[in-house]
This record gives C-alpha cells, structure tokens and sequence, in this order.
C-alpha cells in the first residue's frame, strides 16, 4: 500500500509537468507547427531510427515482402521517403521471416541486426553493415539460431563498454516461456563469446501474456532503462502494449515500472509497440513505434507513429503521458504538417524502379521498364499461375482507388493480366484482361476461381480501377479512355485478406500462360476518405 501511495505522490508531482508540456504542445500545434500519426502511413512494423547529424534513417519489417528491409529518410522524424533498401535480393542463407531490423550506428560504421529463417531451420538473429546508412550493406550471416527461434535483437554496450546482443528467445512459439537473453558479441569475427545470461522474461499473470519481446535499451544517469512490449502483437484480437524495466547494470536485476503499460491502445490507434528512441540534438527524446490505426483496422497493417518520451519525478519514462498514441502532437522541429492524402503515382519514366515497389520475397519476377511502360512478367516456375507475377505497392488507408493502365497488345494466348488487393500469394482479390475479356477473380485459402466475366471495351489501351472501401468492400470498373469507368462484376467482400502480420498491397499481376507478360503504363492510388 505504501509503494502504491508514493507512486501515486510522483506521478502527480510529473503530472504537472506534463500538463505544462501538453500546453505548449497545444500552442505549437495551434500555430501550425505540428503534426498528425502515423508519421509513416502503411506497413512498418517494428520501426527502428537513428540519427546521423541532422538527417534521421529508419528501417522497419518487411516480413515476406522482397526487397528486404526498406530504409527510410527524414530531416524532421515526421515527414519520409524510401530511399533504399538493405538488402536488394535476400541473403543466400535465409528464406523469410524477415522481421525487427534494428539501425546501430558505431564509429562512423552502420550495423543492421535482423531476424531471418534459416534455410530448412530455426528463426535466427544475423547482422549486416555498411559505411553509409543507406547502405551497400555486407551481411555477416546469422549469429544465433536458437531451437525455438531468435528474434528482435539490440546492441548495446554494459557498464564497462562491452558490446553485447539483447535478444528474444521465441518460447511461446512452443507455448513456452519467452526470455530475453543477453551475451557478448564478437564483433571482429561476427561471433558471440562468454555466458548467455537471461536479463528478462514475461510474466504470464500480467498485461504481458505469454510474451515479452522488441528490447529496446538506452543509458540515462545511473540507469539502463529497457523499452520492451508484450501479449499479442497481431490481427483483429491484438493486444500488444509497450511496458519499460530498468536496472544498473546490463545483466543486473530489472525492475519492471509498476505503472507498466506506459503505451498501450487508445481511441486513436490499437495495439502500440516495438519501437526505438531517437535523441534530438537539444535533448529531447521521441519514441517511434508502430500500431494499427483504428480507423483502418487491421487493412493497413502495422504503421510508423512518433510520440515524445519524458521522464516522472521518481525516474520512470513516459510516452505521451501515458495516453496512448497522439493523434497531433507539436513538430519535433517545428515542422509544418504534411499533406495528409497519402497518394502514390508513378508512369514509369524513369529508368529504373523507384525504391517502394515491393515483391514476394520468394517468387521474384521479372520485369523491365521502357518507353514508359513497366512489363511485368512471372518467372518460369509460376508462369501459368493466374497471379504468378506481382509488383505491388502499400495501401495507406482503407479506402482509396488504385487505377492502372494495360496494353492489351502486350497480352497473348490465355495470359492475365490486371490489378488486385493482394494479402498473399494464397490469399487475393482483383481483375483483369484475359482473351479480350475482363475476368474479376477471388483467390481465397489458395483456392483460386473465377467469379464472372466480361466483354472489355474495344481499344489499344484497358484502364482498370478498383475501389476499396473501409478495407472490406472492394469493387471494379473499366474504360477505354481511362475517364469513363463501367462497373464490371458486383461488389466482394475482402475482409480475409489481411495475413496475419502484414497489410494489404495494391498489386499488378500477370500469368496464367508459359510466356504470359503484360506491359502496365502506370499506377495511382488515392484515398477516397
């Protein structure tokens, strides 16, 4: 009782200060200099940023999606762009699974420690690194491959200033606990040395659940203070939530804040977590973490929110004073707020393809762009999939229209070609050109099939559109001049399309022929809401 009351004394001594900088919040977002969440809109989960001078880098998961691990740029942590990625074509050892790359910077070198699935084994931590942020990255291949799973690695240095990884063992995988575990790290000859100390586990009677996991570690005054998150992370049952430990010493004994969760859902987004803090040259601190924005539910997937941390009276941090994710918040560096409409177009004119443009990490396809036109071809082994090729692009909303343009000259024998909501390659929804008929399809569970076909208007040029609708709905229409759409087939409910730890993509695909290719003139997605 008496620990509860003296929590109670320093959380309303540091509430005052928090009402003081929720004023001045409301001041700067008054005078424009503010900005809305997600900062990154679209599917990034488990973001982790860094600052190099003025310039800011994050990476974030890009799980079963090739090019791996995209890498982000920023001058003001709220405004991003693409521009590039860590690695181009995955590491020859693994096989997917890439999750949780974490952005270290040491010496003027850049590291990555990343999760992947070794090739017929077990999730593994392995790292890369590079001269310059935005990479070539080299990779050194994978550091530890436990049983069960290795997953959501930190750097950092102890007490003494020796290197070590803090990582997540993967027991509840196997209904089993789930322990963080801490051990030095050879970083000359890429290998761990000494003991494997066990740091932190969850604590299953808690908000934890059965996991705790994402460490993210920082050193302020005569602490190690741990950033972790816990319960489940994904879907439409979701329930993550982000608590903080701190301890002296690196392999000391944690003390988990009793006011834990300190981030946690609120009417604004669901399911916060697995983040890393970025310092401001002036000192103040923001965490970037993801979350699923409420109004999109879970369509989206997981994206990038900025929230600034702060400290209580009796040394505990905070994040937005407890209140979940922001929906506005002052300008870290008094930015002005950004365009809000998340649109995407590209036609193709430049000569190579702009950073963004996402494949499955496991079937590549082949693709080239000239005269402004990407062709877009399947690789052999999933040329005579209907789907066999994809090139796609996030969503950033829920509901939006993505409209394409074909050459149905580019189209022979039974090839397909044409445009979908795509989850995975097991799970998708769209329409396209095939034998001069439109045909809207529906794959579901890897069941593939048909729902109806259509005479396409006569011409040269097919523009196809599609129309998402609070990420359930999705319909489709036509044109021959790309302004006067006809519906074509009814209105689909997609609602089973997400997989389970990512969002839906705005896909172009071609097959369904031995030598299917379609030549596609450009893609736009706007949000209609």
């Amino acid at each position: 009782m008496m620990l509860k009351k003296q929590i109670s004394h320093f959380r309303k001594v540091g509430g005052l200060l928090f009402i003081l900088l929720g004023l001045t919040a409301q001041f700067f977002a008054q005078k424009g200099a503010s900005y809305t969440n997600p900062v990154q809109a679209g599917d990034y989960p488990d973001p982790s940023v860094i600052r190099v001078g003025k310039d800011f880098y994050a990476t974030a998961t890009s799980s079963e999606w090739g090019p791996e691990f995209p890498i982000l740029h920023s001058r003001d942590l709220v405004n991003w762009n693409i521009v590039g990625v860590v690695f181009p074509k995955r590491p020859e050892w693994s096989v997917g699974n890439y999750w949780a790359p974490e952005i270290w910077q040491e010496n003027g070198k850049f590291y990555i420690f990343y999760v992947a699935r070794k090739a017929g084994g077990n999730l593994c931590i392995a790292a890369a690194t590079a001269t310059k942020p935005t990479g070539p990255y080299t990779d050194h291949g994978a550091l530890v491959c436990q049983e069960v799973g290795s997953i959501d690695a930190f750097p950092i240095r102890d007490e003494n200033g020796k290197l070590f990884i803090v990582w997540k063992e993967d027991g509840n995988s196997v209904n089993k606990p789930t322990p963080l575990w801490a051990q030095e790290l050879d970083i000359k000859n890429w290998k761990l040395v000494g003991n494997r100390q066990e740091i932190l586990r969850n604590d299953p009677n808690t908000w934890e659940g059965n996991l705790v996991e994402g460490p993210y570690i920082m050193r302020k005054g005569e602490y190690f203070y741990m950033f972790y998150s816990g319960n489940a992370c994904c879907g439409r049952g979701c329930n993550y939530a982000m608590g903080v430990a701190r301890s002296k010493t690196l392999l000391g004994t944690w003390e988990k804040d009793p006011a834990n969760p300190i981030l946690k859902g609120n009417d604004n987004a669901n399911c916060p977590g697995h983040g890393t803090i970025v310092t401001l040259e002036n000192g103040r601190a923001y965490m970037m973490y993801h979350a699923f924005d409420r109004k999109d539910v879970n369509y989206v997937g997981r994206q990038a929110y900025l929230d600034e941390v702060n400290w209580t009276a009796d040394g505990w941090a905070t994040i937005n004073n407890g209140k979940g994710a922001s929906k506005i918040a002052a300008a870290p560096l008094g930015v002005a707020e950004r365009d809000e409409e998340y649109r995407f177009f590209d036609d193709f004119t430049s000569p190579t393809l702009r950073f963004g443009w996402q494949w499955q990490q496991n079937n590549i396809p082949n693709y080239k762009i000239s005269n402004g036109f990407l062709e877009l071809m399947p690789n052999a082994a999933n040329a005579l999939n209907a789907i066999g090729g994809v090139m796609a692009y996030y969503t950033t909303n829920s509901s939006y229209t993505a409209t394409t343009q074909i050459d149905a000259r580019s189209l022979t024998g039974d090839a397909i070609a044409g445009i979908s909501a795509y989850g995975d390659g097991e799970n998708a929804l769209g329409f396209g050109l095939q034998n001069s008929k439109i045909v809207v399809w529906r794959r579901e569970r890897n069941n593939h099939r048909k729902l109806s076909t259509h005479d396409a208007p006569a011409g040269k040029q097919l523009y196809l559109r599609m129309t998402a609708r609070d990420g359930v709905f999705y319909s489709f229409a036509a044109s021959s001049d790309g302004k006067n759409f006809k519906s074509v087939g009814s209105e689909q409910n997609g609602d089973y399309l997400p997989p389970w730890d990512r969002g839906i993509r705005v896909a172009l695909t071609a097959g369904g022929a031995e030598k299917a290719s379609a030549r596609f003139g450009f893609l736009r997605i706007e949000p209609t809401k």
